[in-house]
């Protein structure tokens, strides 16, 4: 109720391709879920389930070879692209880098919708993940820009300040700068792992006031209570102390600001934590002023945004997540907000996803989804449906919020 009293209308769903067999999609959801596998193929998931069958126009074929997630941070290629760094001073003397890709400011018409790229926790341009989305938007005309944090890629820091999942403040500034520096263009955003948590609160704390036309948040942690406690258990320590350790890298490198900071900080046990939770509790938490880590998760975790979202929002998420934990995600919330859906996979483990026409050295099979969806809403961005069609599509799209593949 309260959206509709604000006059936004849930997107129509001409945002998504091929409507009449989205609509046998719906019908089919309701009423079954399919368990496919084939013992011929020992690269197919042994039970893949999905609710309305494999075959939804915005998703690849669903037979889905899964190798360790640590595979595709060894082995996915990086592609080669030429960038142009930009550095944006924020309004606390602070700096983040925006990379845009060389040429495009003369190559690309001014109205060419613009997509913003957030990387997870420590990353930045040089991923591989966000350069092959990167590449896969830029292919279809986008142009794009990768929102490097204070620290990640090589990004400055010029404050006794890091960035962290509750400062939405960096967030704000570079939608502004790159609005309107492009003010003819549509804004888009995809983000991953902790860019994702970013993105999500954003969009919530934003809420009808947004600037962004649509956006895409994969492998996101959202409950970050949650997501320490897993952290913590069993094979889960590796990626924990591996994050902790490029955490105390980057702070390492702009030690000499930190010096002389009075308060409750840790220097020490931030320079060298061995879990994340350690360097929040010695820097984070109380850089942001929060008195405890777990005052810090559970006011900064993107659960709690999910139901103020009024723009079109993709969510992708693997239910082996160790560092985005399966049971953390707001289901209910996403079902409940019309402009939210939810697609979750058996198998991908954190930023995996080995599988698809580029696997298993590509792309990951999550990039064409996301550039599916994100073509379907420019398109109906630029044109726009008649009243009557768009009440009957959103008929359509009752039963949609919630896709589990």
């Amino acid at each position: 109720m309260a959206r509709a009293s604000l006059g936004y209308s849930p997107p129509p769903l001409s945002y998504f391709r091929h409507v009449s067999n989205l609509h046998n999609y719906t019908r089919l959801a309701a009423s079954s879920a399919f368990h496919v596998s084939s013992a011929a193929d020992p690269m197919a998931h042994p039970s893949l389930e999905t609710l309305g069958g494999a075959l939804h126009p915005l998703l690849p074929p669903l037979r889905l070879p899964t190798p360790p997630t640590i595979f595709a941070s060894f082995y996915r290629s990086t592609p080669d692209v030429r960038l142009r760094r930009e550095c944006l001073r924020t309004t606390d003397n602070g700096a983040v880098s925006l990379d845009w890709v060389s040429r495009d400011d003369r190559l690309l018409p001014p109205d060419s919708p613009l997509l913003i790229l957030l990387p997870g926790l420590t990353g930045g341009s040089d991923d591989s993940y966000v350069r092959h989305m990167l590449v896969r938007a830029r292919s279809k005309g986008w142009r794009v820009v990768v929102f490097n944090s204070r620290g990640c890629g090589g990004s400055p820091v010029t404050t006794p300040q890091f960035y962290s999942a509750s400062f939405l403040g960096d967030m704000r500034e570079v939608v502004a700068h790159v609005g309107n520096r492009y003010p003819k263009a549509n804004l888009y955003a995809v983000g991953w792992s902790l860019g994702a948590n970013i993105l999500v609160r954003y969009l919530g704390q934003e809420s009808h006031a947004c600037r962004l036309s649509g956006a895409v948040s994969l492998c996101n942690p959202f409950n970050l209570v949650i997501a320490d406690e897993d952290f913590r258990k069993g094979f889960n320590i590796v990626y924990d102390k591996a994050l902790a350790s490029a955490l105390s890298k980057i702070f390492k490198k702009h030690a000499l600001l930190f010096e002389d900071m009075g308060g409750d900080f840790n220097i020490p046990l931030a320079a060298n934590a061995k879990s994340v939770r350690e360097f929040d509790d010695g820097l984070t938490r109380v850089s942001f002023g929060f008195k405890s880590v777990d005052d810090y998760y559970s006011n900064s975790s993107s659960s709690n945004s999910i139901k103020d979202v009024c723009i079109p929002l993709l969510c992708i998420q693997a239910g082996n997540d160790p560092i985005a934990p399966n049971r953390g995600i707001p289901r209910e919330d996403i079902k409940d907000n019309p402009n939210c859906m939810l697609i979750v996979t058996p198998k991908g483990g954190h930023l995996g996803w080995v599988a698809g026409p580029e696997a298993p050295f590509g792309a990951p099979w999550t990039d064409p989804v996301v550039m599916d969806f994100l073509q379907h809403l420019e398109r109906g961005k630029s044109g726009a449906l008649s009243s009557s069609d768009s009440e009957s599509e959103q008929r359509r799209l009752e039963g949609l919020h919630q896709l589990e593949v």
